[in-house]
């Protein structure tokens, strides 16, 4: 697979907060999402920090700590497994939720200078070329923990764009790409590689749900 263009990563940032500044998240924003118990305003704070995330890691140092492969890091993180209703879960709801009550304005000028800052940070030198991540306690190559927070951002660009009616906005190819390998491989670890196989080719004998979360 060609590698991920760190310049569309940025564009992917740009692409979700286009999104976000759509007056029909601002007026929908105290609004159940179709993240159920997320506000509009909690889902479009959650899927804005994902910049905030990719910002602030990538101006500290770098770890020197090893980095685990990508799909251990979903192997490991106790929220891909839990339950809606699992603490793991329920407390970036609750996190979003109440950062959203500063309002749209509020949470939209919080990123709009951190993606002004990413490709000066994307192109600074790291060496090693890694990224550590302390809630979950360990590292990613500087790509993947990219590529985990693209993935973000499309998902939750989804889920913004149902609730409040709009369409789904395009990504850049290459950070479409990884996102799409990262969830079949999530999902074939969950599911079994002739489940994702079916899913994808023979509906007719496609189980119910592949879904990778």
């Amino acid at each position: 697979m060609e590698p991920l263009d760190r310049t569309e990563f940025v564009d992917a940032g740009h692409t979700a907060f286009r999104l976000a500044g759509r007056p029909e998240v601002a007026e929908s924003w105290d609004a159940e999402s179709s993240c159920a118990g997320m506000t509009v305003g909690g889902l479009t704070h959650h899927l804005l920090s994902q910049v905030k995330h990719a910002a602030r890691f990538l101006a500290q140092p770098p770890t020197t700590d090893d980095p685990i492969p990508l799909l251990g890091h979903y192997a490991g993180a106790e929220w891909v497994t839990a339950r809606p209703e699992d603490e793991a879960n329920t407390s970036i709801r609750d996190e979003g939720n109440e950062a959203a009550k500063a309002g749209p304005e509020a949470v939209l000028a919080e990123i709009a200078p951190l993606l002004d800052q990413l490709p000066d940070l994307l192109r600074t030198p790291r060496e090693p070329d890694t990224i550590f991540i302390p809630w979950q306690g360990w590292a990613l190559t500087t790509d993947d923990f990219l590529i985990t927070r693209s993935m973000e951002l499309m998902v939750h660009s989804d889920d913004l764009a149902s609730s409040v009616g709009l369409p789904t906005p395009e990504f850049p190819g290459t950070v479409a790409a990884h996102v799409v390998d990262l969830l079949g491989g999530v999902a074939m670890r969950r599911h079994g590689q002739a489940a994702v196989v079916r899913a994808l080719s023979r509906p007719q004998r496609a189980p119910g749900s592949v879904s990778a979360f």
